[in-house]
């Protein structure tokens, strides 16, 4: 009877106890809630598995780089020509935003140039927010992408711009921005996590390229459109703002399409 208890102890308690710590580890593996936007998001399956395998990292990079995990705030901006995804952070308190992590556009739709029309094929370029979140995407998890933007509906078909444009999975795109799965996991749960600690808008700034007056000047030379200068010129402003400042300007558009920043 002794070495029967002895065995049971010996092999049940430890393995008991690893269960226990096995479940405790599991409700601090991510943040979860009662209630609110995180709490909707994670009733979807591939919403709550994204956290699962995203969030050990996502507060590691945090942590390291200066970035309060329970309360920090988002900034989206993409480079077509580059193909370069960039997410920047910032805690609710800090003024200026770091750089998290750069990720690859891995599809590519249309050319240089701001989308114009339904169907045209091309990727937006301007100043934008997330507008949606779609845990129930085709392409796995998807942001929406706010176009088109009163800019757009001035330069636009007037018949129809376009819309649904999306920050999403499954690197097929037409007119998109296109991640694999394993990145917008990562993006998606850094937005909600954003949204649901109280950012209200999430900006997404969209640029033909990373717009250095070196690199504006060979766009220049590569295309003719006087009006693609002069609208480049005008994104240029907001880009400079950023890369100088590390935190983006307000964002207004005149009746006449052009984006002025404060």
């Amino acid at each position: 009877m002794i070495r029967k208890t002895w065995l049971f102890a010996f092999l049940v308690i430890p393995l008991f106890g690893l269960l226990l710590s096995t479940r405790y580890q599991n409700t601090l593996y991510y943040p979860k809630s009662k209630s609110g936007f995180r709490f909707e998001q994670q009733k979807n399956e591939r919403v709550k598995a994204a956290y699962e395998k995203t969030w050990p990292g996502i507060s590691t990079q945090l942590k390291k780089i200066g970035v309060d995990t329970g309360k920090f705030q988002l900034l989206i901006r993409a480079f077509k020509e580059e193909a370069e995804l960039e997410v920047w952070v910032k805690s609710s308190t800090q003024t200026t935003y770091t750089l998290y992590k750069t990720y690859a556009i891995c599809a590519t739709s249309g050319e240089l140039g701001p989308k114009r029309c339904q169907g045209d094929g091309q990727v937006p370029e301007g100043f934008y927010h997330v507008n949606v979140f779609n845990p129930y995407s085709n392409y796995h998890l998807s942001l929406g992408v706010s176009y088109p933007n009163a800019a757009d509906k001035v330069f636009g078909c007037k018949r129809d711009p376009g819309g649904a444009i999306m920050i999403h999975g499954n690197c097929v795109t037409i007119g998109c921005i296109p991640l694999t799965d394993e990145k917008i996991c990562e993006v998606y749960v850094m937005a909600v996590e954003a949204k649901h600690n109280g950012q209200t808008t999430i900006p997404i700034q969209i640029f033909p390229a990373r717009l250095t007056d070196k690199y504006l000047l060979a766009l220049k030379e590569r295309f003719f459109d006087k009006k693609l200068h002069t609208f480049w010129a005008n994104l240029k402003t907001g880009y400079d703002w950023f890369e100088t400042k590390k935190y983006p300007a307000k964002v207004t558009i005149t009746s006449s399409g052009k984006y002025v920043f404060e």
